[in-house]
This record gives structure tokens, sequence and C-alpha cells, in this order.
């Protein structure tokens, strides 16, 4: 039984249960989870770990919206609202990661976790804030904020007005050229273009996502979802070739992790597309 990563549950007390008090849950992952798209069976397992493995308070709760480097993958419906009530409940935070969903990347919305409907406590951005200058965030009420001034904290390079410049003037950029927008069109646009792969090439198992954020699960038999973890590779060294970048991720490595920049264009999409559709006829 495979778990997330990327949504831990953080205790504040736990009775020795464990010693490092921080839990996995499973994963809501709709195409290869236990539970396919029912978020509520996953959340379950959450108020499950709560109450019989923790005393019952529990510190926080972190999770992406769409997993990036777990292989592009949406949240199924229905979890993130059910377990944000059984955190609260229990007196935890919540706290979405937004560093590779944020930043209008999915199109439909400027942040990931919107689009589920609930309002974290606590939201942590970077990369997509300064294209490609070091910078992160981490946006809070102010009731949270506050516990810092209890306590002598020092970065070295915060608040470097540098960086802050970048991300000013990035933030200014997105609104003006739209690119959220674009972010809607063009990746609605592109994801029809993986979808008529995938009729094509038995070897496309799933592709999956929103806006500019996509996955295209590649798999050696569609029934059992055999990950094609070699085929992979010689795909992505194909499209190379043809003067196209493309990253993996995933739990087995087989996931095309298509998250280009928010300027993308029809054009640049149907180039991508057309050289994933030769390197794939290849094989």
């Amino acid at each position: 039984m495979k778990y997330l990563i990327n949504i831990i549950i953080l205790i504040d007390y736990c009775k020795w249960l464990y010693m490092s008090g921080v839990h996995h849950a499973l994963n809501p992952d709709q195409y290869r989870g236990i539970f396919g798209s029912d978020g509520e069976k996953y959340a379950k397992d959450v108020q499950e770990i709560i109450d019989f493995g923790t005393s019952g308070r529990v510190a926080g709760f972190i999770s992406e919206a769409i997993q990036g480097v777990g292989g592009i993958l949406e949240l199924a419906p229905g979890y993130l609202p059910s377990v944000y009530n059984s955190i609260k409940k229990a007196g935890g935070l919540c706290i979405a990661d937004e560093v590779q969903a944020g930043f209008a990347r999915t199109g439909s919305h400027f942040w990931g976790f919107e689009a589920h409907g609930v309002v974290p406590d606590i939201v942590t951005m970077a990369k997509g804030i300064g294209n490609g200058i070091p910078i992160g965030a981490v946006v809070t009420t102010p009731e949270i904020a506050q516990v810092l001034t209890r306590r002598s904290y020092f970065n070295t390079f915060g608040g470097n007005p540098v960086c802050t410049a970048g991300g000013h003037a990035v933030l200014k950029v997105l609104e003006k050229e739209k690119l959220q927008e674009n972010a809607l069109v063009v990746g609605s646009y592109l994801k029809d273009g993986l979808m008529a792969l995938k009729e094509k090439h038995e070897i496309i198992g799933d592709v999956r996502g929103r806006g500019l954020m996509l996955g295209v699960e590649l798999v050696t038999d569609r029934q059992q979802k055999t990950p094609a973890k070699t085929e992979i590779l010689h795909v992505m060294e194909t499209m190379k070739d043809m003067g196209v970048l493309v990253g993996k991720g995933g739990f087995y490595g087989n996931v095309f992790r298509i998250t280009p920049p928010l300027c993308f264009s029809k054009e640049d999409s149907d180039f991508f597309v057309d050289a994933m559709d030769i390197a794939l006829s290849k094989l």
C-alpha cells in the first residue's frame, strides 16, 4: 500500500506511540489509489490516524493540491474539505504547499487549493513567485504570525530587496499579460492534444492535471497499470533530440511532468504534442 510523502500529519503529543510525531496518510491518488476518486474514503483514513494514532490533538496537516514530483496527481474530489474539517476539530493548522501549483499555473485558479474550496491557515510558496530568482514566502494569519515575535528568528537572505523586487515584477507581469487566463486556455488545448495521443498510443495510461500543470503516465499494460520505467527514458531522449525538454516523476518515475512557462502558446503545444507523438511511435 503506497503512502503520500507530501501529505503528513504532525502530532504535537503522541504518547510515545510514534517517536517522530509524523504520520503519513493514504495517498488520494485517483489513478492508482485504493479508493479511486472517492475523496471521502481517503479522508476517513486521516480521521482514523487522528483517532487511533494520536492523543486526539494534532499540530498540523501539510498537502499539495496537485502533487508535482509525485506525478502531477490532483487530490481526489472532496478530500481536502473533509480533511481540513477533521484537522481543525483536532486543533491543528492546515498548511497548503503551493510551490508548484501556485501563481496561476493551474489556470482555473491562482492557487491550487482554491479548486477544492478550502482556505488554509498557512500557505508556502516559491519557484513561480520569482520566475527563476531564488525567493520563497510564507503567508499566514496575523494570529499565527505573532508566534514569531516570541522567538528570535534570523534569516541570512530574508527580505533581500533585489529578490523582493523581482517577485513584485513577476506579479505585475502575471496580471498585465493575463497569464492565468493563458494557462487555462493553452493548458486545456494542450491537454486535449495529449488525450488524443492517449487514444493513439496504448502506452499512455493516464493524462491528468489542469492548466499548465499536466501529467502523462506511461504504462506497458493499461489493465495492470504496469509502470513503463524504461520506455519513458527512451521517449525523453528522443524528444530531447528534437529540441523538447520534459521532466519525469511519480512514485515509479514513469510520469511526464509537463509544466512549461506560463507564456506557453498553442503553437508551442502543437510542437510538443507532435514531438511526443513521434517519440512514442519510435518505441
